[in-house]
């Protein structure tokens, strides 16, 4: 509408003056300059509503994206999601998404306006100059079709940089969490090297692509060049026989200047549509590439239960083959076997981290495929070096399971696990801040927390994956003392034969099957197996 009114009072204006230069007065001036000065604050302010209402639309669909990425990556197994690397991962959340949004937010957006403006200004030239509007868009649409053939090199081009980008970003996020690694082994020069050949080859992909990018920028300013001197030429032989006027001739001039930002705007949404797209590619393989565990309704009555763990013929592909076993309320389980046993999957099952493929498994009567996975946090409680602690307060790490937990809850853990202690040493207590990792404490300091956080609550079943691994003689006491206190059932994975010797029954595994179970020292003086798979082990440690 601006355009058009634009373009018809440029025309009434030149034609008028031109015609009839007697008629040229400062009222008539200030009446032509108000109505431009007007046309020019609403085509102002409609810009910048489309900024803002393009922003709400890109950001509104990107935190709805966002949302279900995140959805799915908190269903995904722990195996899965250990199987992709944490650079590939920040890509979805990150680069993907704002990807994602510049295609909405900037190019969506960009070719509903560009597409409105340069319908408007073509049916506003027609209107005033048929053979003008011919002669601008016999060279506007072969710029157009020469943009959307370059379209295909840009697609190309932004696949490599995305694939480029991914390996950069995965080795330095690995490097990030590994360098302790790097440094003692020597292998600074080594990987500085291996960083500078990955950033040198997402150099060379972005600078392609910027090639491919100025190509299409090119083609647009040339469409809109050619365009603005063809209407020139031809405006000029029209006057010249007059079949058009000066004004009309000026108005179409005009129109051209108005095609120009939107020509140069659909040429950036190529672009964005093209970066868009792979984009697009990568969430669906993300969102497609693992089964999630399926959620379903809520513990109800899990809380008043007696913690009675029944496996009944599950099978985990990789891990486990009809496994069968019974925890009985109270005891506590050690389950031993060589690496690669399947040990760690049991407790994965209870903790509803990883679901059966065939069997079930039961706690108190009730399928834990059947129950939320969220809600089974008070029932059933994990504490492995797996889990590390999260950066923030000891406080927030504490009560991380249980935020509302009481403070008497809070003071039996902190006592049981030898928190005071540990907070006496510490400046702030329970508001000192930790890094990510707990990296800031010392490795029984963190092994305290991580103790203390599984049994906040007195949860039904509490697991415990390796994680009376490198304990400091303190955090042994409190992991002996957990053991011999906990009163409800617990399951403990376990290569230590102090521990299993401490268990009421021992469970020993080997190639995801239950091999033999009893209790520890019957087996340990019958069983063989047993007996060579403590022996072996505590080779392995004395020679390390």
């Amino acid at each position: 509408g601006t355009t058009i009114g634009s373009v018809v009072l440029i025309k009434l204006t030149f034609d008028r003056f031109i015609h009839h230069p007697h008629a040229l007065s400062v009222a008539s001036l200030v009446w032509f300059g108000l109505g431009f000065l007007v046309l020019a604050l609403i085509h102002a302010g409609m810009r910048m509503l489309e900024r803002i209402d393009a922003e709400q639309l890109g950001q509104g669909y990107v935190h709805q994206v966002r949302m279900v990425l995140y959805a799915h990556l908190s269903s995904l197994p722990p195996r899965k999601l250990q199987m992709r690397t944490r650079g590939s991962i920040m890509l979805r959340f990150v680069g993907d998404l704002t990807a994602l949004r510049q295609w909405v937010s900037l190019g969506l957006a960009r070719i509903i306006v560009a597409g409105v403006t340069i319908s408007g200004s073509l049916l506003a030239l027609a209107l005033i100059s048929w053979p003008l509007a011919l002669t601008v868009g016999a060279v506007v649409v072969p710029g157009t079709a020469l943009s959307l053939l370059l379209g295909k090199l840009l697609l190309q081009a932004a696949r490599e940089v995305r694939r480029r980008r991914g390996f950069l970003a995965g080795n330095l996020n690995e490097q990030v969490a590994s360098m302790a690694v790097v440094q003692v082994s020597g292998q600074t020069r080594w990987e500085q090297n291996r960083v500078e050949r990955q950033s040198g080859r997402l150099k060379a992909a972005l600078i392609l692509r910027a090639w491919v990018i100025g190509g299409l920028r090119a083609v647009t300013t040339a469409t809109t060049a050619i365009a603005r001197a063809a209407a020139l030429i031809m405006g000029a032989i029209l006057v010249s026989f007059d079949q058009t006027t000066p004004g009309t001739v000026v108005a179409a001039m005009s129109i051209v200047g108005f095609l120009v930002p939107s020509l140069r705007d659909l040429g950036r949404v190529y672009e964005y549509w093209q970066g868009a797209r792979v984009s697009i590619e990568k969430i669906h393989q993300f969102l497609d590439g693992a089964i999630p565990v399926v959620e379903s309704k809520r513990t109800g009555g899990l809380r008043c239960g007696a913690g009675h763990l029944v496996f009944s013929h599950v099978s985990v592909s990789g891990s486990l083959t009809n496994f069968s076993a019974t925890a009985v309320p109270g005891s506590v389980i050690a389950v031993v076997g060589p690496n690669g046993a399947g040990k760690s999957t049991v407790l994965s099952l209870v903790a509803r981290l990883v679901d059966p493929e065939c069997g079930t498994v039961q706690l108190d009567g009730k399928d834990l495929c059947k129950l939320a996975r969220d809600s089974l946090h008070r029932v059933v409680s994990v504490a492995s070096p797996d889990l590390p602690l999260l950066s923030g307060t000891i406080r927030k790490n504490l009560c991380y399971r249980w935020r509302s937990a009481p403070e008497a809850e809070l003071a039996r853990v902190r006592a049981l696990c030898g928190i005071d202690e540990l907070l006496d040493d510490l400046p702030d207590g329970e508001d000192t801040r930790i890094a990510e990792g707990g990296v800031s404490l010392s490795a029984g300091q963190r092994q305290r927390i991580v103790l203390a956080r599984a049994i906040l609550g007195s949860p039904l079943l509490l697991l415990l994956d390796e994680a009376d691994t490198n304990l400091d003689p303190g955090a042994r006491a409190v992991f002996n003392e957990i053991l011999t206190s906990h009163e409800g059932t617990v399951l403990m994975v376990t290569h230590q034969l102090d521990s299993a010797l401490r268990a009421d029954i021992l469970w020993y595994m080997e190639n995801g099957k239950l091999i033999a179970t009893g209790k520890p020292d019957e087996l340990l003086q019958f069983d063989s197996r047993v007996a060579e798979f403590f022996r072996l082990h505590e080779q392995q440690v004395l020679a390390s």
